[in-house]
């Protein structure tokens, strides 16, 4: 009688009819190879599903830190908008225009119409410490209420390399503590900390110059809010009677304990721009212009365009770095 096949409960499959010993022992071997296949899908079936089943608990690598990921908080006020933000619009913030946000104290028609973020502080327009500190504490609160995990601030006259800042950024740990600037001193500002009863104590810490700009990660900045949100901020700049950058350091190192990480890639106009070597300068994370010494000061690069059709280089530094720009030579 010839080898026969039945199917079983369940959708297996055996082979029978024989009474031949011969066959029979075929029968064996075809059975346990049926067997063997049976488990075999069975395996294949029950790791399909565990894959399927433990998706939800695949820890994610978070995502690469990416330039949106950046709140660009810009300074200025009203009397500099048509001659120093205006390069700023030209320049960097035509690359960052979505995660760029521009305080000021005036309505601006001609900036807002073309789609930039122009935020109307309300704040004075003088350059006091309380006018300062105004702006900085609506930097302050516009950051925290966004989902953007680094706050970068700088001033109308500094120039952000995107590409640059980002480097620096991404090479900190995540979700860590950091507050990274350049300071405008060689050693730790002093002030006269306000205490109860018309008392005063002298503290000392590090603060990053607000014109060379200066970063603060997301959790630091939440971890600031008892000192910085809302008119907290105003508060604590007037406990020691110092600007708006020095106010950010006090918060950082004297409330938080955190130090200040000091970069040379931030540059303001209170130092000799001249001296940084023109093969370093797109390295740089902001550069800047003014007057130092009574002179113009500004980085040394030659070429694109003259001294008198660009004295801040910020131009020639822009086509450097995006040099399919349209008004690029």
């Amino acid at each position: 009688m010839p080898i026969g096949f039945r199917k079983e409960e369940g959708g297996g499959v055996i082979a029978v009819h024989s009474h031949c010993p011969a066959h029979r022992t075929a029968i064996s071997l075809i059975n346990l190879t049926l067997v063997g296949l049976k488990a075999e899908i069975e395996r294949k079936r029950y790791r399909s599903w565990m894959s399927f089943e433990q998706r939800d608990r695949i820890v994610v690598t978070p995502s690469p830190l990416k330039l949106t990921d950046i709140f660009l908080a810009v300074k200025t006020t009203r009397r500099f908008h048509n001659t120093r933000l205006y390069l700023l619009l030209e320049t960097w913030i035509s690359k960052t225009k979505e995660h760029t946000f521009i305080f000021t104290d005036s309505e601006d028609e001609d900036v807002s119409s073309r789609g930039y973020n122009l935020i109307v502080t309300g704040c004075p327009s003088d350059h006091s410490h309380q006018a300062l500190s105004c702006k900085m504490a609506a930097e302050y609160d516009h950051f925290i209420a966004s989902d953007k995990k680094w706050l970068c601030h700088v001033d109308d006259d500094n120039y952000v390399n995107p590409g640059a800042l980002l480097s620096l950024l991404s090479s900190f740990p995540r979700d860590s503590d950091v507050y990274v600037g350049k300071p405008s001193l060689d050693h730790p500002i002093k002030a006269n900390e306000l205490l109860e009863g018309n008392k005063t104590k002298e503290v000392q810490f590090w603060f990053a110059t607000g014109g060379a700009g200066f970063c603060i990660s997301r959790r630091l900045a939440d971890k600031m809010a008892p000192w910085a949100s809302g008119p907290r901020f105003e508060q604590t700049s007037a406990v020691i009677r110092l600007p708006d950058d020095c106010t950010v350091g006090f918060i950082v190192e004297r409330r938080l304990g955190v130090s200040m990480v000091h970069s040379s890639m931030f540059h303001s106009h209170l130092e000799n721009l001249l001296l940084l070597p023109p093969r370093n300068i797109p390295l740089q994370v902001t550069l800047s212009y003014g007057l130092f010494e009574n002179k113009m000061n500004s980085v040394a690069l030659k070429g694109i365009f003259s001294k008198e059709d660009d004295p801040s280089r910020f131009k020639t530094v822009h086509c450097i770095l995006y040099p399919l720009t349209s008004w690029c030579p």
